[in-house]
């Protein structure tokens, strides 16, 4: 048995600013060099890969994608600043998940308030 958590960054007025599915695209688009082939990695249209960038330009007061256009040159970099991002945002879902995971055992399982019984 385990608890799960999900994470986001909002901004004041409750907007999504950063999540797992922009920390997904950016992470692909790193590895690939290509929006087009992380969106298709990521199982999302183009279009919904776009848009995870725009918010995170709209959002983000530095630039965070570097997008060079050229039939045999062209290609998408993450910039200094959007690798910082990905990693201090899956630091904190890490450090959020490993106190959540212990508070979990202290709250639930030591002290024996559930018993599963079913198996699946």
């Amino acid at each position: 048995m385990k608890s799960k958590i999900k994470i986001w960054i909002e901004d004041d007025n409750d907007n999504l600013i950063f999540g797992g599915g922009k920390t997904q695209i950016l992470e692909l688009i790193d590895e690939t060099g290509s929006i087009s082939e992380a969106s298709k990695r990521a199982g999302m249209n183009y279009k919904k890969a776009w848009s995870h960038i725009k918010i995170l330009q709209k959002y983000i007061d530095d630039e965070l994608v570097i997008v060079q256009k050229g039939r045999n040159s062209g290609g998408t970099k993450l910039t200094p600043k959007a690798k910082e991002l990905v990693e201090n945002f899956k630091k904190l879902k890490e450090d959020i998940k490993a106190f959540s995971d212990e508070r979990f055992t202290q709250l639930f399982l030591d002290e024996k308030m559930i018993n599963c019984v079913k198996e699946d």
